[in-house]
C-alpha cells in the first residue's frame, strides 16, 4: 500500500465514510455486545497508567529508550 493509499483509508476512517463514494463505512462494532464494549475501553484506558504506576523511574527510562532506538532505526 503506497503513502497516498494509507493517508485516504486514515481520513476515510477519521470522517467515518469512504472518501471516494461517500458512502458510510462498516461500524466496526456491529454485532457485539455494548456493555462488553464499554468494559473493555475502560480496563484499556485504566491500563497504561496502573502500569506507569508500578514501574521504576529507571525501568520507565530504560523502556523510553528502547522505544526511541526501535522509532529512529
Amino acid at each position: 500500500m503506497d503513502f497516498t493509499a494509507t493517508a485516504a483509508g486514515i481520513v476515510s476512517k477519521a470522517i467515518g465514510e469512504d472518501l471516494f463514494t461517500g458512502d458510510a463505512l462498516l461500524d466496526p462494532n456491529a454485532g457485539k455486545d455494548p456493555k462488553a464494549i464499554a468494559r473493555g475501553r475502560a480496563g484499556g484506558l485504566i491500563g497504561g497508567v496502573e502500569r506507569a504506576k508500578k514501574l521504576s523511574p529507571a525501568r520507565r527510562k530504560q523502556i523510553a529508550k528502547k522505544a526511541a532506538k526501535s522509532r529512529w532505526k
